[in-house]
């Protein structure tokens, strides 16, 4: 997957800034596909210049301009196509994960530190999630706003976040027990 086809699902939600994405990337997009705002403002430059987004100068008053992107014909059928192909495989790349496999020949205190410090983010993150998850909601039972929703894929990806989160927090806790019991020994 690229940048690129994160931001063209972005954009099915409408017209957008790239100040708005990079804002809606941070609360949807972010927890699988990471991205700063000099990224994605670059990627909607070549998006543009590609013909798969097209950019509107709005003027503003008191405040410089600002340019609206929205998805052109080209653009949904490059999504289109990108949502027709099998998918990679997906890989888990992870420097804690290192430094856990290596904790035997390691600093034992550092890692058992970074695994709460995974935790705290962790914790943070499935708040935040499960924010976003009620905004959404809006008072409803899930069922209900899946019948009624335009569109269920941010709420799937929210859901696959949530759960990827939940499970980080559950690792984090177990290895830190391991790692308590080896310590007291």
């Amino acid at each position: 997957m690229s940048l690129r086809n994160a931001l063209m699902a972005a954009l099915l939600e409408g017209e957008a800034s790239g100040y708005d994405l990079a804002k809606g990337f941070d609360a949807s997009v972010a927890n699988f596909w990471p991205a700063t705002p000099q990224q994605l403002y670059r990627e909607l430059d070549r998006m543009a210049a590609d013909g798969l987004v097209r950019a509107r100068l709005v003027h503003q008053e008191k405040r410089p301009d600002k340019r609206l992107f929205s998805l052109t014909e080209a653009g949904a059928q490059a999504l289109h196509d990108f949502t027709a192909r099998p998918p990679r495989p997906g890989v888990i790349r992870d420097e804690l994960l290192i430094q856990v496999q290596a904790v035997d020949a390691g600093d034992d205190a550092a890692v058992r530190r970074a695994l709460t410090e995974r935790m705290t983010r962790a914790e943070a993150k499935i708040a935040r999630y499960e924010r976003l998850r009620a905004g959404l909601l809006d008072g409803r039972f899930e069922d209900d706003y899946l019948a009624e929703a335009e569109r269920v894929g941010p709420y799937l990806t929210l859901m696959r976040g949530l759960s990827f989160e939940r499970e980080n927090l559950r690792w984090c806790e177990q290895s830190l027990k391991i790692l308590e019991r080896r310590v007291t020994r």
